[in-house]
């Protein structure tokens, strides 16, 4: 059962909210200042909090602010709740870090749907962002992944154009990393029996890879010279 915490200074609101929420299954505990408020938070554990802007002593924008200034409770999911609706006292909440804002008079219908949008807001946030596998056709290595199913290359998560030869030369060479391979061997590979290019066909698109996925193209980490022999894919720095 998730625990919500509702702070407003006007015994109606606090019924109303207390009820509805019970109703719909939270456990609710109940603040009427900010001193008050702060206390709880950093005395238990809450879920939520609803906090109305305009409260006697500390207001609202001054326990947001405290809340997340505090590292032990700052990603305490926060509600704002005003009488206010100028567009002010909305940007100064929503800057200080509160996850919605709601204007009275508000529905409880309207105050469950923002709040059951906050909560999966929070856990796609929480949730650790999935990799791909790699596969037959998808190379991971170091901050590359190598997508022969899209022809796209990302560094990163950031996606680096490359011309279709530039692709397939990576590949193959991220596809057999640590093994060397000739100029000649490369074109016949990549660019087929039938090609009677020169070999320095394979130097210029491997200075245009470099320039698009190594931080130093002068040092690189991933495509390597041999000396006298050709080029190999290594994700070892040296």
């Amino acid at each position: 059962m998730k625990k919500i915490l509702i702070v407003d200074d006007e015994a109606n609101i606090l019924e109303l909210l207390r009820y509805n929420l019970k109703k719909n299954g939270f456990e609710v505990e109940e603040a009427s200042t900010g001193e008050e408020a702060l206390e709880k938070i950093n005395n238990e554990r809450f879920d939520m909090a609803i906090l109305d802007l305009m409260l006697p002593g500390i207001d609202g924008l001054e326990v947001l602010k405290t809340i997340r200034s505090n590292e032990e409770i700052k990603n305490l999911p926060v509600i704002m709740l005003t009488a206010k609706s100028e567009e002010i006292d909305k940007v100064i909440g929503l800057e200080l870090g509160a996850d919605d804002y709601l204007c009275k008079p508000f529905g409880v219908h309207e105050l469950l749907a923002r709040m059951k949008a906050v909560a999966r807001r929070i856990e796609a946030k929480q949730k650790p962002e999935e990799k791909p596998k790699e596969t037959d056709n998808i190379i991971l290595v170091g901050n590359l992944e190598i997508n022969r199913e899209t022809y796209e290359v990302k560094k990163s998560g950031i996606v680096i154009e490359m011309s279709h030869k530039e692709f397939e030369l990576l590949y193959f060479l991220a596809k057999n990393r640590g093994r060397v391979f000739d100029r000649e061997y490369l074109l016949e590979k990549v660019w087929g029996y039938d090609y009677f290019g020169e070999t320095r066909t394979v130097d210029v698109h491997i200075r245009n890879i470099r320039k698009k996925i190594e931080e130093d193209n002068s040092n690189p980490e991933y495509v390597k010279t041999v000396r006298g022999i050709g080029y190999k894919f290594t994700q070892k720095k040296g």
